[in-house]
């Protein structure tokens, strides 16, 4: 088949909830994508920060290809071995003492908000607690996972959503304290915000809300699904403001491409929520699944991965606060290690993708104005030189597209028509 036949097939049989680009994807090696007409990607989206080893790891390859040749899935009725281990590696990484395995990010949302109510009814019996949750978050969008996601945009088709929640300003302590009510049993939040816009937490904020949680007995629940698994230059990014939640919850790179994901509980929580009953999943747990964690956790430790996060991510970061420095329709750098958002500002953020992916580099968007790059956590610094090239080509290829009409410059932006005058000489000056 073509890749427009690709396409058409998709668009006729595939329900039509993403607008995707026109790339058809084939396969890929290291930190490179192939689409079907054999064109090179650089790769700084990770199918949103999922492969963080890169693509076609052999030892992550090898295992999960072992577990298909012994058994794919077994009921949770039965113990299975991969299931076990992996549990005590994450337990043991994290800290924290029991894991339960979903298959997604937002179905580990969904179980983090039952344990925080089965928490609160057993020390009360009532059945109206409240969760306080933050605006400009993105926790998934089954109906429990919206309810917590602080963007009314994603919520109003969907209403009425689950009851008793509210919502405070992120890295704001005291909109967090104006929320607390005697009805109060948990507060959610990514540690570092991802669809928002890439706001990592600040310390004194996180530590305020772990504070006011010990203080009033109320859950702390991390979202780590995106930021979590050594994006950040550790293995979980609380990790690195000496604060460990109630609660995390994780998927993404937890599986490299294989859909798993996991709510993981501290000794308090994990003694007094969910009992058998309480909660289930058909194929959350499964032997594919988990020889798959058990990979990533292998291929991690023997490829010092984390480490290598935190050596390369200044490097990314001095390459990106240059490229900011250079071009003034980029207003700012966000993010925290391989997590990063450049701020673009005079044109939709989707354009610069789209010329990106023209010029062989795939990224991706957070919120509306942010370029969101999260690669494979095995980048080198040569790959990104070639992202940074690769970037500044883009913006100046696509401000050089606009019609003559765009030449007066924008407040804080470009001179759209004229690339060069894209270009800042000193802090916000002109060529």
């Amino acid at each position: 088949m073509k890749t427009n036949e690709y396409m058409e097939q998709t668009e006729q049989y595939v329900l039509h909830t993403y607008n995707r680009f026109p790339l058809v994807i084939d396969h890929g090696e290291g930190v490179h994508l192939y689409d079907t007409d054999g064109k090179a990607y650089l790769d700084f989206a990770a199918g949103i920060a999922v492969y963080a080893l890169g693509y076609s790891n052999d030892d992550y390859k090898k295992a999960v290809k072992d577990q298909v040749d012994k058994v794919i899935h077994v009921s949770n009725l039965f113990y299975n071995v991969p299931m076990g281990s992996a549990a005590e590696k994450l337990a043991k990484a994290s800290g924290m003492d029991k894991v339960f395995f979903t298959n997604s990010g937002t179905e580990s949302i969904e179980g983090a908000i039952k344990v925080a109510r089965k928490y609160a009814y057993l020390k009360d019996g009532s059945n109206d607690h409240e969760i306080i949750a933050m605006n400009h978050s993105f926790h998934g969008r089954s109906l429990g996972a919206l309810s917590v996601t602080g963007n009314t945009h994603y919520q109003d088709p969907f209403k009425p959503l689950i009851g008793g929640i509210k919502f405070a300003d992120f890295n704001d302590l005291e909109s967090v304290k104006a929320q607390i009510t005697d009805k109060t049993c948990a507060i959610i939040m990514e540690t570092v915000q991802g669809e928002g816009g890439i706001y990592p937490a600040t310390k004194e904020f996180l530590q305020g809300v772990r504070d006011l949680c010990d203080e009033h007995d109320i859950l702390l629940i991390l979202d780590e699904i995106q930021c979590g698994m050594g994006r950040t230059g550790k293995l979980f990014a609380w990790q690195d403001y000496g604060v460990q939640p109630d609660v995390m919850t994780c998927a993404k790179a937890l599986g490299c491409g294989v859909p798993v994901g996991a709510f993981v509980l501290n000794k308090k929580t994990a003694e007094h929520s969910l009992v058998p009953g309480d909660h289930g999943t058909t194929y959350g747990g499964n032997p594919l699944a988990c020889a798959a964690v058990n990979a990533v956790f292998e291929c991690y430790e023997k490829q010092h991965v984390v480490e290598h996060v935190a050596e390369t991510a200044p490097y990314l970061e001095k390459k990106l606060d240059e490229l900011v420095e250079k071009y003034d329709c980029l207003a700012a750098r966000r993010g925290k290690g391989f997590m990063q958002g450049l701020v673009v500002t005079g044109r939709p953020v989707g354009e610069v993708i789209n010329r990106a992916i023209e010029n062989g580099l795939l990224v991706i968007s957070a919120g509306s104005d942010v370029l969101r790059m999260v690669p494979p956590l095995v980048i080198t610094k040569d790959d990104i030189d070639e992202m940074i090239e690769k970037t500044g080509e883009s913006i100046t290829v696509m401000w050089n597209r606009q019609p003559s009409g765009f030449l007066r410059r924008r407040p804080g932006g470009c001179f759209p028509a004229v690339p060069e005058f894209c270009i800042k000489t000193g802090k916000k000056g002109i060529v």
